[in-house]
């Protein structure tokens, strides 16, 4: 696959799939004679973990971080495993956030159409 086609598979743009080339999550991606990008079946799985991860909101450093321990091998599983946790753990915390915020423009939005609908009629709005 060329780097235009992974940009739109993963809908990431050419400049970030280089840069993380560049800083060595991605491992050296294959050539074609011309010298050309030619995204294997390799390339592209550590394409889609980096976004999952980026997705999950996992800083650079610590993905860096990741996947250097993963090249050392089986060695380093457990500190692998104790990023990974961390970052559940932030997610969940975000996930939490996201949570309250949704019941809380649910509530907002079932008052107003409450208002609206005439059911409620001693209205007195509290942000």
């Amino acid at each position: 696959m060329t780097i235009s086609e992974v940009s739109k598979k993963y809908n990431l743009s050419q400049d970030t799939i280089r840069y993380y080339e560049r800083i060595g999550l991605l491992p050296k991606v294959p050539r074609t004679k011309n010298g050309i990008r030619d995204f294997d079946e390799e390339a592209c799985r550590w394409i889609e973990f980096i976004k999952c991860m980026r997705d999950a909101g996992m800083e650079i450093e610590i993905l860096i971080k990741y996947v250097n321990l993963f090249r050392q091998g089986e060695g380093t599983v457990k500190e692998r495993r104790k990023l990974l946790e961390e970052q559940r753990e932030k997610l969940l915390a975000k996930q939490k956030s996201i949570n309250e915020t949704l019941d809380r423009l649910n509530y907002k939005i079932k008052l107003y159409d409450e208002i609206e609908a005439g059911i409620r009629k001693d209205f007195t709005e509290k942000i």
